[in-house]
């Protein structure tokens, strides 16, 4: 793997940015993951939080100093991508009207029959690049191009907890009752941020996801018997 070599962006005097001018990719999670590591290994005396996003890692410092010794040095390091894992966790998801509420308007949109639209969006095998949004919220890569759809003008006051839509280019889980602008595909029982548990999320950025389509009676039992999810 050929080198990726990071830009540093000094925001604020403790807020700084390395930045890659690419496009998402499984080679530059890889890169950032071993940035990440770094930084918490090499300066984690200095540093208050490292935050990933697509395309940056972002960085606040605990002094001006530190931030400035840093974009000095930065240049003479080269930092090891880390391997990506091989977990896939399967997701159970309930596609029934029910559930995906706005199923039938996006294959319409599609002009597609909505089975051969639940079968693309469960039949993909999706990346987890990082948490944000909202506690447990994954950010996934690996929509196929054929489901990627606007977000709604309007967003809805209220998306119920596990509901599993698709915005943009992305398709990712509500971890929990939120307003929210995705279309409705399905919804999973799985629950995926648990405050109590260390660490409250079960899955890891590097790991994948893929979508299990399940019935509405399955669907109800699992509600009301949440078991965690697994991975092979």
């Amino acid at each position: 793997m050929k080198r990726l070599v990071p830009r540093y962006i000094q925001i604020t005097p403790t807020l700084g940015e390395l930045s890659w001018n690419l496009e998402p990719s499984d080679e530059l999670l890889s890169v950032h993951l071993g940035w990440m590591d770094w930084l918490r290994k090499e300066t984690a005396g200095e540093i208050l939080d490292v935050r990933q996003g697509f395309t940056a890692v972002g960085i606040r410092w605990k002094t001006a100093q530190s931030q400035e010794r840093f974009a000095r040095t930065i240049s003479g390091v080269s930092i090891p991508p880390n391997p990506l894992s091989q977990k896939i966790w399967e997701i159970p998801v309930c596609y029934e009207h029910e559930f995906g509420t706005d199923l039938g308007s996006v294959a319409l949109a599609k002009r597609m029959r909505a089975n051969d639209l639940i079968d693309l969006h469960s039949e993909g095998i999706y990346r987890i690049h990082f948490f944000g949004f909202l506690p447990g919220f994954m950010y996934l890569s690996g929509l196929p191009k054929v489901l990627h759809t606007p977000r709604k003008a309007v967003p809805d006051r209220s998306v119920a907890r596990g509901s599993v839509g698709i915005g943009g280019s992305q398709t990712g889980i509500y971890p929990m009752e939120s307003p929210g602008g995705w279309h409705v595909l399905g919804r999973t029982p799985v629950q995926l941020f648990e405050s109590r548990q260390n660490p409250p999320v079960w899955a890891s950025p590097g790991d994948r996801i893929q979508f299990i389509r399940i019935g509405t009676e399955e669907m109800k039992r699992l509600l009301e018997n949440p078991v965690r999810p697994t991975f092979r």
